[in-house]
């Protein structure tokens, strides 16, 4: 059984933050919101929607905590958990939620009645709420390149390409992404090109983030995706399989973070989280004042997967 949720959070007017916590009065116990995957579903989609369903609750997703194996009445569950910052909303008893709490994370824990949930709110607690999340994504699949016989720039999704693009559409969303960049080829422009148009935002053109733009001076590249980072809101950057294995691994080199072999199938994304330097931040700045990057999480196919047989 598949299974999403999140750690709810939001900012306290007297500083600080608090998370909510939802009694389900069939177990008679205070857990994180969160529930199985509907068919045809992502787990970042089904995060979103339980939130919403248990709280009342819109939430935009950070990043990933971790993954939870357990059994209820013997049969398995697994359960991904991200960290999820409310947006708007207001909660109100439901069928499964008859009341919810908002309390520091240190009041929280010895309320929650199961040690899976204490082990989530845990990784939740051991970096700060608030990161600037960049969602990496490698192009949607294309037309094979000796099939193609005009300009390589130009090379258009296929079909399969077309319906990875569409559901990186509704990926985008769920994490608040406001700014849509693209390597200036036709494949990653079409790839977000979608999200774009609903935010009613340009793609703007990355040259430093395509492949023949990044290799000559990696660093250059590295810089204008940490200009990116810098920018406001929530970001996404579509480019190719030349480039984002080489980013992700610079960028964790420079933080210390492991992340193991950086994966890039078509259509897929990286949800890299950094932290916010608190000091006004320019190119010339040394090293340690540039964002860090502290978690990484892959997420290998836009599409829902397979219901096993």
């Amino acid at each position: 059984m598949r299974a999403s949720g999140g750690v709810l959070w939001r900012e306290r007017a007297a500083g600080g933050i608090e998370t909510a916590l939802v009694h389900r009065p069939r177990y008679d116990d205070w857990s994180l919101p969160k529930g199985k995957l509907d068919t045809g579903e992502t787990a970042p989609a089904a995060a979103v929607r339980e939130i919403a369903e248990e709280t009342g609750f819109h939430a935009v997703l950070g990043r990933y905590l971790q993954r939870v194996d357990y059994f209820v009445r013997g049969v398995p569950k697994v359960v991904d958990y991200w960290s999820a910052r409310a947006c708007s909303g207001a909660f109100a008893a439901n069928d499964e939620v008859d009341q919810l709490r908002w309390l520091s994370p240190e009041e929280a824990f010895p309320l929650l009645s199961h040690s899976h949930d204490r082990e989530v709110l845990a990784a939740f607690t051991a970096l700060p709420a608030d990161l600037a999340t960049v969602l990496l994504v490698r192009h949607a699949k294309a037309g094979k390149r000796e099939n193609w016989h005009g300009d390589d720039d130009l090379r258009p999704l296929s079909s399969a390409g077309w319906r990875q693009a569409e559901a990186v559409r509704e990926l985008l969303p769920l994490f608040g992404v406001t700014r849509v960049h693209a390597a200036p080829r036709l494949r990653c422009v079409q790839t977000v090109r979608g999200a774009a148009d609903d935010l009613g935002v340009p793609v703007l053109r990355e040259p430093r983030l395509s492949e023949e733009g990044y290799w000559p001076d990696p660093d250059a590249g590295l810089v204008r995706f940490l200009e990116i980072v810098r920018g406001g809101g929530v970001s996404t950057v579509s480019s190719q399989g030349g480039v984002i294995p080489a980013l992700v691994g610079s960028l964790a080199d420079m933080s210390g973070l492991r992340t193991g072999e950086v994966h890039s199938k078509k259509g897929s994304a990286w949800v890299l989280s950094f932290t916010r330097p608190s000091a006004p931040w320019s190119t010339s700045d040394s090293a340690s004042t540039w964002p860090k990057l502290v978690a990484a999480h892959y997420l290998a196919s836009p599409l829902p997967a397979p219901v096993p047989r």
